[in-house]
């Protein structure tokens, strides 16, 4: 997990607003299958979201989870859909946003 400035965190939420959920959590919650799907999708994009179809009232604590169990960023979490980021270690495969 980086520590992110608050305009570097909003500009994430900015592109983040114009993408798709990639990942969904169903009525199993957080699984292992999650972690890994989650770990490949931030490794291939750097900023992906999240949707949560069911734990809807836990977004935000299973968000936290996820940041954990991924060691991204939680950038931000609105209505059922949270959104993570990890910059890729090897600078030619970096997607630019700051």
């Amino acid at each position: 997990m980086i520590s992110l400035t608050s305009k570097e965190r909003a500009r994430l939420r900015s592109y983040g607003s114009s993408l798709e959920p990639i990942v969904y959590v169903g009525k199993d919650g957080v699984t292992e299958n999650i972690v890994t799907f989650l770990k490949e999708a931030l490794d291939k994009h750097e900023l992906v979201k999240v949707r949560f179809s069911s734990f809807k009232e836990d977004v935000v604590p299973l968000s936290r989870k996820l940041e954990e169990l991924t060691d991204s960023t939680f950038i931000a979490s609105t209505g059922f859909t949270s959104l993570f980021y990890l910059q890729n270690p090897d600078k030619d495969k970096r997607i630019y946003f700051f």
